[in-house]
């Protein structure tokens, strides 16, 4: 079984999702440091007790995850589930490596141009080559959809591909061709993407003040769920990984509601 080191594998993803470009809500890179050499790794969107569990079941040695530990303005203390969760890491030398929006923003890998392929949607793109994006940071992409469909016609497409039912916000007979979208809870960016002259607006999440922004600027809003829409980033990471170096990549994938 091939194998990499944790020091080799951690220099290639800094490389390759740039973390230090973001001003981030938790830290970005090894989290928490186990066993020096990978043979097996799992992937999965957050590093839950579940995930844990499940990727040591498996005999991992890591785990890489969009949504790591250690949250910005979180209780510092370690006790209760954050106490069980880092106990049996350690006591399993097991690595943890998370990557928020370095894996949100990266224009191949991350969840916003993964969902772009999942959807179908076909992106704005610069003379370079590269995403056209507004909002803070460039997080939000701007596109479009191939299909030019109405705003029903968009929400069974978010249900058939994602396996979940939308919340959604805007008359269904209206045009949903300029599209726009961020993964998760991106509530807050739908103003830069109505600015951006976006006729409809995919994210994870809603807020209550979401559904009167959307109505009275006439954008459609899609609320298709924060771990449905950030599925794919993670896993066409551990995809690329596992190619880079031949070791073992399982992408594990525990349903989440919200």
């Amino acid at each position: 079984m091939n194998q990499v080191s944790t020091h080799d594998l951690a220099s290639w993803l800094t490389t390759t999702l740039q973390p230090q470009r973001f001003r981030d809500y938790c830290p970005n890179g090894l989290q928490v440091e186990g066993k020096s050499t990978l043979r097996r790794i799992v992937t999965g969107v957050t590093a839950s007790q579940a995930l844990l569990e499940a990727a040591l079941s498996r005999g991992a040695d890591a785990i890489v995850v969009h949504h790591g530990w250690f949250w910005k303005n979180e209780d510092p203390c370690v006790r209760g589930t954050k106490r069980r969760r880092l106990a049996l890491t350690l006591a399993n030398e097991l690595n943890v490596f998370a990557y928020h929006l370095p894996l949100d923003a990266h224009p191949t890998l991350g969840n916003n141009a993964q969902l772009a392929r999942v959807l179908g949607f076909v992106p704005d793109r610069d003379a370079a080559g590269a995403p056209i994006t507004c909002g803070p940071d460039g997080l939000v992409w701007l596109g479009h959809w191939p299909q030019a469909g109405t705003l029903d016609e968009l929400g069974r497409l978010v249900h058939d591909r994602l396996q979940r039912e939308p919340l959604v916000v805007g008359a269904p007979e209206q045009a949903a061709h300029r599209i726009a979208w961020c993964t998760g809870a991106a509530q807050g960016m739908l103003q830069a993407a109505i600015d951006a002259g976006a006729q409809a607006y995919i994210t994870g999440e809603a807020s209550e003040p979401t559904f009167h922004l959307a109505t009275e600027a006439q954008c459609g809003f899609l609320a298709a769920g924060h771990h449905a829409t950030e599925r794919y980033g993670v896993q066409a990471l551990g995809e690329t990984i596992a190619r880079e170096f031949g070791v073992q990549v399982d992408f594990i994938d525990l349903d989440n509601p919200i």
